[in-house]
C-alpha cells in the first residue's frame, strides 16, 4: 500500500506539466478580445475573427480542409460592408434563377416572352410594355402589336433572335408566335442555353468579389496585413459559395431539360 501511495504522489505535477504542454501552443484571446479569432472567444462569448495562423495552417491528411473564416460584419464595417456585398452576390443567383424560370424552359409560355427586350428608335422596351401576349393555343402565342404598330419588325426581330428557338410570323399587327415542338435538339439547345447563361452569371458575380476586394485594399495604411488577408479570404469564401450555388442550379436545369 505504502509503495502504491509512493508512486501516485508524482501524478498531480505530471497532469500540470502536460496540460501546460499541449495548451502553450495555442492562441490566447487579450484581456476584451479584440484579438482577430474566428468562431469566437470561449472565455467572453464575443464573436471575433480568426487568426491568420489557424487559417493558414494546412490540414494534414485526407478528408481535412482548412479552417472556415466567418468574420463578424460588425467588425469591419469601417473597412467594407460585407452584408452588402453577400446581398450583391446574391442578387446574381437570383437573377440567374429568374432567367431559367423565363426563358429557358421546354414548354413556351406567353410569360416567357414578357421580357423579351425590344429596341426601337426611341429606345429599349420590354416586348409586354408595347404588345398584348396571349396564348391563342397550346402550339400558338399571339403577341398584339396593335398600340405601336411602328414597333412591329423590331418586336418580330426581338422575338426571333431571343435565343429561345421561336419563328415568329407577321399579319398585320399581329405577331404569331408558334410553340416548337420538344425535339431532343431543343432541349439541348436549351442546355446549351442554360450553360452560357451561368457563364454569364458567374462573370457578373466576379465583378462583385473584386470590386470588394479593391474596396479592402484601400485599407491597406489603416488596418493590418492580417486583417486584409483575412478579408480577401472571407470575400472569396463567399464567391466560391456562389458559384456551388449556381452549378447546382445549373445541374438541376440541365437535368429538368435533357432528362
Amino acid at each position: 500500500m505504502a509503495l502504491a501511495l509512493r508512486w501516485l504522489r508524482p501524478l498531480p505535477s505530471l497532469l500540470h506539466r502536460s496540460s501546460f504542454l499541449l495548451t502553450r501552443g495555442l492562441p490566447r484571446a487579450p484581456t476584451g478580445c479584440p484579438a482577430l479569432l474566428l468562431e469566437g472567444c470561449g472565455q467572453c462569448g464575443h464573436q471575433v475573427l480568426l487568426s491568420r495562423q489557424l487559417a493558414t495552417k494546412k490540414a494534414k491528411g485526407k478528408g481535412q480542409s482548412q479552417a472556415k473564416v466567418n468574420i463578424n460584419a460588425a467588425l469591419v464595417e469601417d473597412i467594407i460592408n460585407l452584408e452588402e456585398t453577400n446581398e450583391d452576390m446574391q442578387a446574381v443567383i437570383e437573377a440567374l434563377k429568374e432567367d431559367f424560370s423565363r426563358n429557358i424552359s421546354v414548354r413556351t409560355s406567353p410569360g416567357a416572352l414578357d421580357h423579351i427586350t425590344v429596341v426601337t428608335k426611341d429606345g429599349k422596351f420590354p416586348l409586354n410594355q408595347l404588345g398584348q401576349i396571349s396564348q391563342k393555343s397550346p402550339q400558338l402565342i399571339i403577341v398584339n402589336m396593335t398600340n405601336f404598330p411602328e414597333s412591329t419588325a423590331a418586336a418580330m426581330k426581338a422575338i426571333r433572335e431571343s435565343g429561345m428557338n421561336l419563328n415568329p410570323e407577321v399579319d398585320g399587327t399581329m405577331i404569331r408566335v408558334p410553340v416548337p415542338k420538344v425535339t431532343r435538339e431543343h432541349r439541348e439547345n436549351l442546355a446549351k442555353l442554360a450553360k452560357q447563361s451561368t457563364n454569364k452569371s458567374k462573370e457578373a458575380l466576379r465583378k462583385v468579389r473584386s470590386k470588394s476586394i479593391s474596396q479592402v485594399k484601400k485599407s491597406k495604411s489603416k488596418v493590418s496585413e492580417d486583417t486584409i488577408w483575412l478579408l480577401e479570404k472571407q470575400i472569396q469564401q463567399m464567391a466560391d459559395e456562389a458559384v456551388a450555388e449556381m452549378d447546382k442550379l445549373l445541374a438541376a436545369k440541365t437535368k429538368e431539360l435533357l432528362g
